[in-house]
């Protein structure tokens, strides 16, 4: 295995920017997905409650169900690499409507490996993949108030803040609003028109 890596020459690779690497979830990636669960903070903003206490039978389970691709079960799951090859967070594209052309995506860095632009870069490769291999036209997605690090990477992506829909979740002993953010893809286009030339 060691000298078939070797040999690549990944230099054009579709799922890699500067930054990082997608790549499939491996059974071995259940230990980042149990200690992530760890992050109280980070979880409350993705799964919008607290969760029940991390179990290692769980997380193993979920990554042997989604390694490989084996599983997409309505979602599409990857790994995050960042240059030196460490896992460092996941990604996966969801909810996707083909008929309307209208889809999601759930993401989750890391602690140490926040504010360094992991996460842009890792929405920027899938986003890139639903636009113009999946065919599909509009990313939907919604950030829980009070998690500005997803709002400032939807503002830097050139999402565009739809509305807020007021006080649909409780958490923490109070209601809080989600901020709706969406994309199209000729908005998506637009703002990379020096990184993609067409025709």
């Amino acid at each position: 295995m060691e000298d078939i890596l070797q040999k690549v020459d990944d230099s054009h690779y579709f799922w890699q920017d500067d930054n990082v690497r997608l790549r499939a979830m491996q059974p071995e990636d259940w230990q980042a997905d149990y200690l992530s669960k760890f992050d109280t903070p980070a979880r409350r903003f993705l799964a919008c409650a607290i969760e029940l206490p991390p179990t290692v039978s769980g997380s193993q389970t979920f990554a042997e169900e989604h390694a490989d691709f084996a599983s997409t079960k309505g979602r599409i799951m990857f790994t995050i690499e960042n240059e030196e090859g460490n896992n460092i967070g996941s990604i996966n594209l969801n909810r996707i409507d083909e008929r309307n052309g209208t889809f999601s995506i759930g993401i989750i860095i890391d602690k140490q490996y926040r504010g360094k632009g992991y996460g842009t870069s890792a929405m920027n490769i899938l986003l890139k993949y639903a636009f113009f291999e999946r065919r599909l036209h509009k990313f939907n997605d919604c950030v829980l108030e009070g998690n500005e690090g997803s709002v400032k990477m939807m503002e830097k992506l050139g999402c565009i803040q739809e509305g807020v829909r007021r006080q649909v979740v409780y958490m923490d002993g109070q209601y809080v609003d989600l901020i709706l953010f969406g994309l199209t893809k000729d908005e998506f286009v637009e703002a990379r028109k020096e990184a993609y030339t067409f025709g």
